[in-house]
Formats: C-alpha cells, structure tokens, sequence
C-alpha cells in the first residue's frame, strides 16, 4: 500500500498544504513500521533527512483522535533551543488535528505550564531535568499529565547514551511508566549512532528484540572537504589561519567550530578584526555554554533570519540541530575527538535538498595534523563510534534516590530497593552495592529512617541537596564567576585562583579588562580593554577512542597521499613519518624510543587502554617523566621498559592494586560522585577507567619494537 495512504485523512491533507511530491527515504521506511507496528524505533539517519517528520506524520495519525483529551506524546530534547526550535515545526504538522502542543523547560512562564497541568492534553516537549522538576515538583498530577501517553520521542538520543544524562533520562521513563496505563512505545531519532544492539538494551532491556532499527546511514548529497595544515608558533594560532577563514566566510553562512571556549573567543576577535578592516562590523559572533542565554538566543535568531553573509564561532554548543538558517561551510579547527562529533557538525550544511555539503579542517601542531586526517579518513569509511554504557551508575543511583523518596513521601527500604531492581537502567546493579548505598546515605543524613514506621524519608543533609537550584541536572558544571559590564551580564567565566584584576580576559567575541573580581558574590566586573595585553584562554580534552589512535598509526607508516591535504601539510606529513619508515615501523608494532635520558612508548591505543597501562607501570615502580592526551608515555632513561612489559603481559592484575596507585585528582569525577562511600566511588573509577583485558589484548597484539637513538 502507499506510504501515503497509511496516515490519517488530516495528515495527508497537511502533506498536500506542504506542497510535497515524494517522501524522503527514511520516510518511506519509518511510517510504515510506526503504523503498522507495536516496536520501539530507532530512526538513524543524516541530517536534513526528515526523521522529525518521519517520526510525527505516523504518531500523530495514530493519537489525534484522543490527543485533545489527553497528553498523548512526550518529545524528550537534550536542549531548550532544540525544543523551541521544533515547536514551530511539530506545530504546523498538528494545526489540520487540533492538536495542541506544550513546552516544559525553564523559561516557559509558570502561567503555561499551570494552564497545561489544569488540561494535560497534545503533545508535550520536556528536557529531562524538567522531567526530574515534575517529580519533585508536581508530584500530585503526575497521574493525570503521564497516564495516557502512548509514544515518548527522544531526540538526538546519541547526546544522551553513555552520559549522565542517559542514565537519569532512562530512570526517569521508568518511573513515568507507573503512572502510564500501558507501556509507551519509545522513537529515537539520531544522525550519528553506531553499536545497535546496545542501542535495543538502552530502550527496552527487558525486550531489545522489539526494537527495530531503521537506519538509512548514508547521504546523496556531494561532499567538498579540505585539510589545510598551518603549523603553530609556541602553540599560538597563525595569523594566516585567521586569514584563510576571513577568505572563505566573507560572502557566506558559517559555522566555525573550536574544541574550547577559549578558542571560540581569540578566534572571534580575530576574525572580527580582519572583518573591521574592511568596514564589516558584527560579522563573527561566539557562542558557547558560558555566554549569557539571551546572547545566544540572539545570535541564533539574527544567524536563522539574515541575508548578510555572518558566521558563528561555536563549541559544541551548535552540534545539535538548532535552527541558525542555511549555512553554506562548516570549519573546524583542529580535530573533533571523535568521529560521531565530526559527522555531526558537517550534517549542519547543506541542510537544503539540493545543496552539497561543504567541509573545511585546519590543524596548526602536528599530532592534530594527524588526529585531523585520522577522523576524517574514518568519516569517508563510513566508522563511528559505538554506543557504549555509563558503568556502574551508583552516581546517578545516588541522586535518584533522593529524588524517589521526595516523590513518595517515604518509602522503606525494603521497597526501595525493589523499586531500583525493577528501574530500567539500575535493575542489573549488585543488591549488595545498593544496600551499602542506602545504608551510607542513613548513616550520612541523606535520608533519614523514620522512628516507628522505619520509612525512609529525605534526611536534612538530602534535603541540602535536593533544595539546590542545580539539583534537577546531574552532569557536572564548573563554579564559574557571572561577569558583567555595568549592569549588563556579558557571561560567565570558570572560576579560578589565576583570574585577578587588571587581566584581560576574552568573553563573547569582545576583549575586556578586569575591573574588580567579588569573590563572595561570584561577580567580575570588566570594561572593554584599551591595552595589548595578552588574554587568557581555559580550555579542556577528551578521551579517544582506539580506533582513531589506531587510525593515526596506520597514517604514520604509510605512503598514502592524501588528495585534501595542502602542500604545508603534506611536507609536515612527510616529516613526522620519516623516523617510522627509516626504522621500519609498521601498523602492527609500537615503537619505544630510547636514549640515555628517557624512554617514550608510543601506544597509539584508546585512552582508557594507555592510562591503565600507565597504572601498571606505576605499580612496577617505573619512573614516568610525564603521559600526554594520544598514549605516549615519557619515561626516566635505564630502565627495562620492554622486559617490564613481558611481565605486564604475565601478571594477574586486580583493581585494588591499580586504585592504590591513583592519585586523588586522577579519580573518576562527576557531580555527585564524592556523595559515595568510598568503596562504589573506587568501583566507579575502576569501571570508567581501567581496562586490564583490553590492555593484555592490545600488547599481545602488538609487537613493542625497541628503536635506539
């Protein structure tokens, strides 16, 4: 039967309001299966493909009848700019059904949402931190706003897989599911994901076999990209960097990403500069997490409605699908650390049908160089990184309690950890490790047992906690000064003990000068800066995944000219090679290069892989100089690093011994991982950080080729 002819009478007529002629190939694919169906779906498919519309012409075929009585559909977005963006879009589909639609999130006035708890009808759009507020905060109609849900749609589900925000997320479903009559079918929607089967146990654990993933990876749009090396000075950005860029973006749309706030904001300056020269003003704007909300919702809103040629310097910040209008290049400056962030921002261009996406890298050291040409190598593959779990979540656990027990006004211990058992995301956690959570808690006044009925309730220490204004968000934030000129709050900056009067500081892609820093308000005052003194940058790194190191390996040893590199690169390239090809190093070897003041093994493995391997060693009582962000490990000279690592690859190894060599600031951290005892706060390090198997696996697969120099 024709797709078409599947969807309601009031959706085809939207179709034909559109003035569309076909539907989109993932369409093709995903109406059918929401109609004809009873799965959990997976919609995996390019930017611009239609996965909004794939998922809401079938949904809302199926619930408009009884969607003006009832709320029907729970849109899940990882950010407030997503979930207005999509209101327009979601609302001109229902406008042939009636069918209302409502927005959940901080800046909605409490008016509408008073309005939408009086009548929980349509579609709601919800954060999960608002998801977390209802708990807390609505408690009394949360059978009247979840009852009748029959979908839950969650977009750009790849942000919230592996994260923090994944493991409350899916709690969070869990317990909306006790107020639902019947199980909701979950739609995830998703441009980069990798890994389904993992993907299946996230949304149904207790079923994955009804998941179904429909996944259209590819795209038939042209892709034009480039890689052009430009080496560093005393790790600085090279003036003919910021040139190119001017060069490239002057007649166009663009979104240039950096890998830090700090970078964001020289680049911005810069580039403005460059801009002024030529009597362009407000050409370059930043936008990142630490600029105030309604600058970036300004810039969004001049980016989507200009026909000025104007660019946004951005974090990931603009990675997700906000709506900044058509953007013609997207530039990235210096690699992505994984493959998934790449994809994701180059799906930002040639959003239109016919347009072509364009992509422009800049590398300015040589390991980026590499990094550079190792992602976007594993992008022209067709690679990404796999969907993988957030171990032993007795973090998140943590914070979920607290919120369990507000929600039911006490509860025993007995049946909270029942409730936790059945949890989709915590069920399969040690009922050992949850008692000595629930037990650490009592004992600490998190919670506290109630005399006679021995009901657990929040103690005075959980109410701390839970009276915090950042409680309903369990990913980590820096404390950070707000910083204002006069009245006017230009931003945020993290704080720190090097942030001092008189410094200049970058912030919003203005230079200003610290006036007064009040450290008991949490307030820096600036002026614009009149001097020519340096600003200061904050920035941060991520783990790699093997595959890229992998990748950059592979690079090294090779001959392979690559046809988007510039000439500088390539000599660059050629440079960094030659010690790997005069001593025959291969893809299947690690070298070790010694001489008489030090030793460096160069891993070229994940990052979980070579700091377990960094551990080890520490436990062999070898002296490391030093261990860098891509797995080479510095030693102190005169020492029998190879031999060692024969006996590495010979010992049993246990986590105790491992954790007896961490140091405090090398512990795993998260917002609320310091709330554990001791002994769930070292079982989470060991989980998200050591990989024993996986070192054993990585040295018997490679051969350690000692290199004298």
């Amino acid at each position: 039967m024709d797709v078409f002819y599947l969807l309601s009478e009031n959706m085809q007529k939207k179709i034909w309001d559109m003035g569309w002629t076909h539907f989109m190939p993932i369409q093709e694919k995903v109406i059918p299966s929401i109609i004809s169906t009873h799965k959990d779906i997976i919609i995996s498919s390019g930017t611009a493909s239609g996965k909004t519309e794939a998922a809401f012409l079938p949904i809302l075929s199926l619930v408009e009848e009884n969607a003006r009585e009832h709320i029907k559909v729970i849109y899940i977005s990882p950010l407030k700019a997503l979930i207005n963006n999509q209101f327009e879009r979601i609302e001109k589909l229902c406008d042939r059904s009636d069918i209302t639609i409502h927005r959940w999130h901080g800046d909605v006035s409490q008016n509408k949402k008073k309005k939408l708890v009086n009548k929980p009808v349509g579609i709601l759009q919800i954060t999960p931190e608002s998801i977390e507020s209802l708990f807390i905060n609505q408690t009394g109609n949360l059978k009247p706003l979840f009852q009748y849900i029959e979908f839950i749609v969650i977009d750009e589900i790849h942000s919230f897989i592996g994260k923090e925000r994944g493991v409350q997320l899916r709690s969070l479903i869990s317990r909306v599911n006790e107020y639902i009559k019947n199980r909701p079918r979950i739609i995830g929607l998703s441009a980069t994901i990798g890994n389904f089967d993992y993907v299946k146990q996230w949304v149904n654990p207790m079923d994955p076999d009804n998941v179904e993933i429909i996944s259209l990876p590819g795209t038939d749009k042209e892709l034009y990209y480039h890689l052009m090396h430009l080496g560093a000075s005393d790790h600085k950005k090279p003036v003919e960097l910021f040139e190119d860029i001017r060069e490239l973006t002057r007649e166009k749309q663009s979104l240039i990403f950096c890998n830090s706030r700090g970078q964001v904001e020289e680049t911005t300056v810069y580039l403005n500069r460059l801009a002024e020269r030529e009597g362009c003003k407000n050409t370059y704007f930043a936008h990142h997490s630490s600029i105030d909300k309604k600058e970036r919702e300004f810039i969004e809103k001049t980016m989507a409605n200009t026909a000025d040629p104007k660019s946004v310097v951005a974090t990931s910040s603009l990675e997700l699908g906000i709506d900044v209008g058509k953007i013609d290049i997207v530039i990235q400056i210096d690699s992505t650390f994984t493959v998934s962030s790449l994809k994701q921002r180059l799906g930002r261009s040639g959003r239109k049908r016919e347009a072509s996406q364009i992509l422009q890298l800049y590398s300015t050291e040589k390991h980026q160089l590499l990094q550079s040409l190792a992602v976007m190598e594993l992008i022209l593959e067709g690679w990404i990184e796999p969907a993988e779990g957030y171990n032993l979540p007795y973090d998140i656990l943590f914070h979920q309690i607290i919120s369990m027990c507000h929600s039911a006004n006490g509860t025993t211990a007995t049946s909270l950890t029942e409730i936790i058992k059945q949890n989709d995301i915590f069920y399969d956690l040690p009922i050992n490790d949850i008692q000595v959570l629930v037990q650490h808690m009592v004992n600490n006044d998190y919670l506290e047992k109630m005399r006679g009925t021995h009901e657990l309730i929040v103690g005075i220490e959980g109410e701390r906690i839970l009276r915090d204004r950042d409680f309903y968000a369990v990913f980590m934030t820096t404390d950070e000064y707000e910083v204002f000129h006069g009245t006017k709050r230009i931003g945020a900056l993290d704080k720190s003990p090097f942030i001092n009067t008189g410094d200049n500081i970058i912030l919003s892609g203005k230079l200003w000068t610290i006036k007064d820093v009040d450290p008991l308000k949490n307030k820096v005052y600036v002026q614009p800066a009149v001097n020519g003194k340096p600003p200061k940058y904050f920035g941060g790194v991520q783990k790699l995944h093997p595959r890229i190191l992998h990748k950059m390996m592979e690079i090294l040893c090779s001959d392979n000219e690559f046809t988007y590199l510039n000439d500088e690169g390539h000599t660059s390239l050629n440079d960094i090679r030659k010690p790997y090809h005069l001593h025959h190093v291969t893809p299947a070897h690690r070298p070790l290069w010694v001489d008489k003041e030090e030793i460096v093994l160069e891993t070229y493995t994940g990052t979980n892989i070579f700091r377990t391997l960094y551990w080890m060693f520490k436990v062999m009582g070898v002296e490391i100089k030093s261990i860098d962000g891509i797995g080479r490990i510095t030693f102190k000279g005169n020492q029998p690093i190879k031999k060692l690592i024969n006996k590495i690859k010979e010992k049993e190894w246990s986590h105790l011994e491992l954790l007896a060599h961490v140091s405090d600031k090398e512990l795993f951290k998260s917002k609320y991982v310091h709330y554990l005892p001791e002994e769930l706060h070292l079982k989470m390090h060991a989980a998200h950080e050591f990989d024993v198997l996986k070192v054993k696996e990585f040295l018997n697969t490679y051969k350690i080729k000692e290199i004298n120099l």
